[in-house]
């Protein structure tokens, strides 16, 4: 996993894309261990592609994907995942992706470059 910086034109604004080939969350715990090192490398803004994350986070049922995104919300570290959504059948998981699309907490983009402006915005 590496950590690329988006740096946003006349701000002191950093984002952090993380990078990786592999599934970087696989549960609870790996939600937290990547806030906390990226916080840590003073980043308060976060993309993160879908398929760095498991499948089961967009499984509901199981509060991965609550657990996790309560935490970045607590912290106050805002994150975007990049990714197709429209895989997905589940009609709650429409329903959150689009209740967390009104805000600027979290939000579920199509492209890195929508993430970065996403992002950009206070």
């Amino acid at each position: 996993m590496r950590i690329e910086t988006h740096t946003i034109n006349d701000t002191d604004t950093k984002i952090a894309e993380v990078i990786s080939a592999d599934t970087i969350i696989n549960g609870i715990e790996d939600g937290l261990d990547l806030l906390g090192n990226i916080y840590y490398q003073d980043f308060d803004r976060i993309i993160i592609h879908e398929k760095n994350i498991t499948p089961d986070f967009f499984d509901l049922k199981n509060g991965i994907a609550g657990e996790i995104l309560q935490k970045f919300s607590n912290y106050r570290v805002r994150l975007a995942v990049v990714g197709d959504f429209s895989t997905y059948t589940s009609k709650s998981v429409h329903d959150f992706i689009f209740e967390s699309n009104k805000g600027k907490q979290i939000n579920f983009v199509a492209s890195q470059s929508e993430a970065v402006r996403v992002l950009s915005t206070n």
